[in-house]
């Protein structure tokens, strides 16, 4: 058997939290059980690495450091979670996965994408998602919203060019790869937001079903 994998990707604000449980609801009324996740964490190990990497240090984090963190929580999530999902056939949906890695310490740090390429290997395989939702907001809008829920972690206080670099790579890379990504307009209401959606749960449903 093998499961759908599925990522929820998008800056601060964009809405992908709210929208994913939004399409879990919608596949649990058709019948389809997802299993839902996030990154970084998704097992308690990884969990500790999340809490790590988003607390506020008197110690400034090496970028480095910080993207092997992020791939070591990755490491531990999917031979935990993810792949024994995917070998169970279940609906696998992952708030975040390697896209953010690029996005946020490629397009944000100013990382070399071929190390995380090659991180991403090593890790990974030849494992990626099938399908990636990208929720796309201009970056005023989503740190706007970002300030508004909560106090800010440390990736949510940096500067306007990160957040710049991080919603310029992620559009970047959905053009590069289109047939894997849908991209969604976060900045319109909630509702005109899972109007657009419901096309992408029928295809779910539809890979699901087959």
């Amino acid at each position: 058997m093998s499961g759908l994998f599925i990522t929820f990707e998008g800056p601060e604000g964009a809405g992908k939290s709210t929208n994913l449980q939004h399409v879990a609801e919608s596949l649990r009324s058709a019948g389809c059980d997802p299993l839902l996740t996030r990154e970084p964490g998704g097992t308690p190990i990884a969990e500790q690495i999340r809490d790590l990497l988003l607390a506020n240090h008197a110690e400034q984090m090496n970028d480095d450091a910080e993207l092997l963190l992020m791939f070591a929580a990755r490491a531990q999530h999917l031979n935990q979670v993810i792949r024994p999902a995917l070998a169970a056939g279940r609906v696998v949906i992952s708030d975040r996965f390697t896209d953010a890695t690029y996005a946020y310490q490629g397009g944000g740090r100013g990382i070399d994408v071929r190390r995380i390429a090659d991180l991403e290997t090593w890790v990974q395989g030849d494992l990626r998602p099938d399908l990636t939702l990208l929720f796309d907001v201009p970056v005023e809008v989503g740190l706007a919203r970002a300030k508004a829920r909560s106090a800010l972690d440390r990736f949510e206080q940096e500067e306007r060019a990160f957040f710049d670099g991080v919603r310029n790579t992620y559009l970047a890379r959905a053009a590069d790869a289109p047939a894997r990504y849908r991209v969604i307009d976060g900045s319109g209401s909630l509702k005109s937001v899972q109007a657009d959606l419901q096309p992408i749960i029928k295809w779910i449903l539809e890979r699901w079903h087959a």
